[in-house]
C-alpha cells in the first residue's frame, strides 16, 4: 500500500506516489547506518565540517527549486518557503563553524589531584521523524548538530512531504555525506517503532504531535533510547500595555498566520488587559479578516492552504464546538471557497475551559483572544494549559515585562517580539511541549557520549 505521497493542497491535485519501505529495505538502511558509523566518527572534525558547509551552499544554490517543492507538497508561499530554506542553510553553516569548538575537550580539576577530562563523543545511528509543517528547518535542527558529532542518521519523514525528503537526501550525498550516514526511510510507524528497538539505534528524535510523542516514547523507554521530542504548543501572547497598539496588533497577527498558522511556538492565545481588550479585538480581528488568500506558488501569496483536507477539517471542528458551546466567532470560521484545503482566518473571543479551544493546540489561522485584570490574571490564564513550548509579552516597562516572563511555565519567552527562531538560540519546552532542546550548544549536548577519563595522583 503506497503511504507516501504527494497532494498539492491548494488544488488537492495528487502529484507523485512512493511505497514504503519494505522491511527488508529497512533493515539495509539500519545495516547501513550502523556501518557507517564506524567510518564517519573517525573522521577528521574538520572533514565533517567542510561536508556541512558544503550542504550549506548546495541548500543556497537549490533554493527556488527546494522552496517550490514545499510550495507543492504543504502549501507554504514561496515567500516564506525561501526563508526556510535560508534558515535552514544557516544552521548548517552553523554547527559547521561552532560545533568544533562545542565538541572541545573538558578539563577537569578533580579533588585528590591527578587529571580528568570529559570527551564529547557520537553516540551512534540515530533514527529522526521529522512533520510536514517545516520539511527541511526540523531535519536541519536534528541532522546538523549530529551529523558534525559523528552520528549517522535515519530520517523518517512526514508521508505528505516525499520529493521534499527525497530532495534533501540527494544534497547530502552530494556534499559528501558518506553512503549510510544519512538514509530517507519511507517507513511505516510499525517500522519506525522496529527501528527503535533495534540495538544499533542509540536514540530518537520526534517533532510532531502529543500522541506520536507518546507512541515514541514508550517504546524508547521499553528499549532504554534515549530521546528528544518537540511536540505541540499554544503560546500566550500577552498584552500588558502598549504606546502603539496598531504596532501591538500587527506583531500578533504575524506571530499568529506564519506558516498559516501552522507552527509549534506560533502565537495561538491572546492575553489582553481589560483597558485594552476591546480596542484590540477590533483592530486584531480587522486585521485577520482583510487577509486575502492565494496560490502558494505565486510570489505574492502571503497566506496559503492547509497541509491537508484533513487538517482543514480538524480545524474546523475544534471552531464548531466552540461556537456550539457559546464562543463568539468574530471573524470567519469556514472554509474559503475555492479549490484546496482553505480555511477563513478565524478569531475566537468568550472561549471557555469547556471548549476543546480551551485546551487544545489550534494549528491553523485561527486565535483565542481573553481578557484578564492584570498581570497577574494573565500569567494564571497562560500557564492554565498542557502546553508550556513559548510565549511572548508585550509591555513599555520592560522590567515588568521580564517579571511577568519568569513566571510562565514555558520553555521560551520573548519581550516585544513574537516567537521565533534561530540557529544560535536554543529551541524547546516543557510540560506537553516536549522534551530535551534543539539549536545552539544545546542541540550537540542530547545524543553524546559525555566520556570521562581520569589519570589518577601517582602515589
Amino acid at each position: 500500500m503506497t503511504a507516501y505521497k504527494s497532494v498539492n493542497p491548494s488544488t488537492g491535485e495528487t502529484l507523485q506516489e512512493f511505497p514504503t519501505a519494505t522491511d527488508g529495505e529497512i533493515r539495509q538502511a539500519i545495516d547501513s547506518a550502523h556501518a557507517a558509523f564506524t567510518h564517519w566518527r573517525a573522521e577528521p572534525v574538520e572533514n565533517r565540517s567542510k561536508v556541512l558547509s558544503r550542504v550549506a551552499e548546495l541548500y543556497r544554490e537549490r533554493s527556488d527549486e527546494l522552496a517550490a517543492l514545499i510550495a507543492l507538497e504543504m502549501g507554504k508561499p514561496l515567500r516564506e518557503a525561501k526563508g526556510e530554506v535560508a534558515l535552514s542553510a544557516n544552521i548548517y553553516e552553523y554547527y559547521a563553524t561552532e560545533g568544533p569548538g562545542f565538541m572541545a575537550d573538558e578539563q577537569l580539576d578533580p579533588r585528590g589531584g591527578g587529571s580528568a577530562v570529559v570527551r564529547t563523543l557520537p553516540v551512534g545511528a540515530l533514527l529522526g521523524i521529522m512533520p510536514w509543517n517545516y520539511p527541511y528547518y526540523q531535519v536541519a535542527r536534528f541532522a546538523a548538530p549530529n551529523l558534525m558529532l559523528g552520528n549517522t542518521v535515519l530520517l523518517k519523514h512526514a508521508n505528505n512531504c516525499p520529493q521534499s525528503a527525497l530532495a534533501m537526501e540527494q544534497i547530502f550525498a552530494d556534499a559528501g555525506v558518506p553512503s549510510g550516514a544519512y538514509t530517507n526511510i519511507f517507513a511505516t510507524n510499525e517500522q519506525a517503532a522496529d527501528i527503535i528497538a533495534d540495538p544499533r539505534i542509540q536514540g530518537v528524535s520526534l517533532t510532531g504531535s502529543e500522541r506520536a510523542g507518546a507512541a515514541v516514547a514508550e517504546v524508547a523507554g521499553r528499549n532504554l533510547k534515549k530521546y528528544v521530542l518537540e511536540l505541540g504548543g499554544s503560546d500566550p501572547f500577552i498584552v500588558l500595555d502598549s504606546e502603539d497598539l496598531d504596532a501591538t496588533v500587527k506583531a500578533a497577527v504575524a506571530g499568529r498566520m506564519g506558516n498559516t498558522g501552522q507552527a509549534c511556538n506560533a502565537a495561538k492565545r491572546f492575553i489582553v488587559v481589560e483597558e485594552l481588550y476591546e480596542e484590540f479585538v477590533e483592530k486584531f480581528t480587522a486585521r485577520m479578516a482583510a487577509i486575502e488568500p492565494g496560490d502558494p506558488l505565486q510570489p505574492e501569496t502571503r497566506f496559503g492552504p492547509l497541509s491537508s483536507q484533513s487538517a482543514a477539517d480538524g480545524l474546523l471542528e475544534q471552531i464548531r464546538d466552540a461556537v456550539e458551546r457559546g464562543a463568539t466567532l468574530r471573524t470567519g470560521g469556514g472554509r474559503i471557497d475555492r479549490p484546496g484545503s482553505y480555511v477563513q482566518p478565524t478569531v475566537l473571543t468568550d472561549v471557555t475551559e469547556d471548549m476543546r479551544a480551551f485546551s487544545e493546540e489550534l494549528f491553523g489561522p485561527a486565535a483565542v483572544i481573553y481578557k484578564v485584570a492584570n498581570a497577574d490574571e494573565a500569567v494564571e490564564l497562560a500557564n492554565n494549559s498542557p502546553f508550556g513550548l513559548g510565549g511572548a509579552v508585550f509591555s513599555t516597562d520592560e522590567g515588568r515585562a521580564l517579571e511577568v516572563a519568569d513566571r510562565l511555565e514555558t520553555g521560551m519567552v520573548w519581550i516585544n517580539g513574537t516567537s521565533g527562531t534561530q540557529e544560535d538560540l536554543p529551541f524547546g519546552g516543557v510540560k506537553r511541549s516536549g522534551v530535551g532542546r534543539e539549536l545552539a550548544r544545546y542541540g550537540m549536548a542530547e545524543f553524546v557520549n559525555r566520556k570521562l577519563i581520569r589519570i589518577p595522583k601517582k602515589r
